[in-house]
């Protein structure tokens, strides 16, 4: 059992993400200052120390003798001290398991934010022992999420309104999303709450709408009616103008229908998202997604005979039922469609899916070609007209890689860089929904962020609407 003591300090969380890099099984007690690892095979104690002059002292402990000291790193320029602690853990772990990541020791969800502070790609490279393309991608994408950033102002307000349900539940997805042959019943329920949230803040709202994003789940779940009448609220009871941009996730092709487009188009809707995930529909058919890739390639072209003029396609790298060299393939089946923007996630664990973490982490940790084929989609990508303009990452990933999104010049989607980089207020509707205020800003391009979570179960979310709602208004103080 691996054994991390804590002591002049507290950094649970931060020394918590470095171990499951390399472990699963973390559990904390912090009565008695330790994190405990139940997968490291061998007895295993690191002592994690800060001095009183905030001077940091990290060591292993195997069979009461030293294994290995993290004093070594003391030829690296010194950074904050909580950063410290992690940097010195990631070698001590990297030299004892003989494994490294591509992110080195920086393990959050914003790794453009460590990259804004300095004037160079090498120096996050050097200092936080991110592997070079990593760094390169992290300074590239800030510059562009600045680009974009600049273009709007702090002071306006960006939306997004939830459906979380789905035709079928996938193998990898979270609870969030609802099953409609389970919860069939609860659609025109929740559209109606839905509907009550918007009309109760739509009138408070008094600022400008930079963006608006209607995601899910999938919010073409709808009947075409109802759809229809989603869609209307949100376009009438919410002040959109003109240069508003907006987002419909239309993302399962079995969902799409030619009265939804017409009504997406007819509303002003230039951009949607359809998302196969996978160009192999055998492997959609294991997934528990009910169409074939044909089905998608289809849903594209009916989207783009009906004037959509930005579409986004999703593939996730690392899925269990393909070998990595699947997603080069997928990727040049969508080539052949010529979307504006293509997003590449890789998969990771979310909560109570069907999934295990033994199907996603420890598989790819050991497949250093699911990491190669990331490196080759972004090059062919970039080959084809693509750049990088957002990106974030998410605890148990495979291979400790992340997600990107390319676009081609001025089809970038500003509500995910509003989104991701924690500069611009988000407002959001529905249920499992996350809202969050940007204030004061604290350094050069971070700033402090408050957030409002909203209730993840349906049921509750439909019972409690107006409450929620009031609790909301409060939040944004309107």
């Amino acid at each position: 059992m691996l054994s991390v003591f804590l002591e002049g300090h507290e950094n649970y969380y931060a020394l918590s993400d470095v171990i499951r890099l390399f472990w699963n099984k973390i559990s904390e007690n912090r009565n008695q200052r330790v994190i405990t690892c139940s997968d490291c095979l061998e007895d295993v104690s690191i002592f994690s120390r800060v001095n009183s002059d905030l001077s940091v002292e990290t060591f292993i402990n195997i069979n009461e003798s030293v294994k290995y000291s993290a004093d070594s790193v003391n030829h690296l320029e010194p950074i904050e001290t909580k950063r410290e602690l992690k940097r010195q853990l990631y070698i001590l772990l990297e030299h004892y398991t003989g494994k490294s990541f591509p992110w080195g020791c920086l393990t959050g969800i914003r790794p453009t934010l460590v990259a804004g502070e300095y004037d160079n790609y090498e120096d996050v490279k050097n200092l936080y022992l991110v592997r070079e393309d990593k760094a390169k991608l992290a300074y590239e994408v800030k510059k562009s999420e600045d680009r974009m950033l600049s273009k709007h102002s702090r002071e306006n307000l960006n939306i997004y309104v939830g459906v979380p349900f789905c035709p079928s539940r996938c193998e990898y997805c979270s609870f969030i999303s609802q099953d409609i042959a389970h919860h069939i019943n609860r659609l025109e329920d929740y559209e109606r709450a839905l509907k009550c949230e918007i009309k109760y803040l739509g009138k408070r709202i008094n600022r400008e709408i930079d963006s608006l994003y209607i995601g899910g789940g999938t919010p073409t779940v709808f009947d075409d009616k109802l759809f229809e009448n989603m869609l209307q609220t949100v376009m009438q009871d919410l002040p959109i103008s003109t240069d508003t941009e907006i987002t419909v996730e239309a993302g399962r092709p079995d969902t799409i229908t030619d009265y939804k487009l017409d009504v997406i188009r007819d509303l002003g809707v230039k951009r949607i998202c359809i998302n196969p995930q996978t160009m192999n529909s055998t492997t959609l058919t294991k997934l528990n997604r009910r169409h074939t890739a044909e089905d998608i390639v289809n849903a594209y072209k009916m989207a783009v005979n009906k004037g959509i003029e930005i579409i986004n396609m999703d593939l996730i790298a690392g899925l269990k039922y393909e070998e990595p060299e699947e997603l080069i393939l997928s990727l040049k089946k969508l080539f052949e469609l010529n979307p504006a923007n293509i997003t590449i996630h890789t998969l990771y664990k979310k909560r109570s899916s069907a999934m295990s973490k033994q199907d996603i982490v420890n598989r790819l940790q050991e497949d250093r070609k699911l990491d190669s084929a990331v490196s080759m989609a972004y090059e062919l990508l970039e080959e084809k007209g693509y750049f990088p303009y957002y990106m974030y990452r998410q605890k148990d990933t495979g291979h400790g890689l992340e997600n990107v999104g390319f676009a081609r010049s001025g089809t970038e989607c500003y509500y995910n860089v509003a989104m991701m980089t924690d500069a611009r207020d988000v407002l959001s509707f529905g249920a499992g929904g996350m809202s969050k205020r940007v204030f004061e800003e604290i350094s050069p391009g971070k700033y402090r962020v408050e957030r409002h979570s909203c209730v993840k179960d349906v049921l509750l979310y439909i019972k409690n609407v107006e409450d929620i709602a009031s609790r909301k208004a409060d939040f944004f103080n309107i």
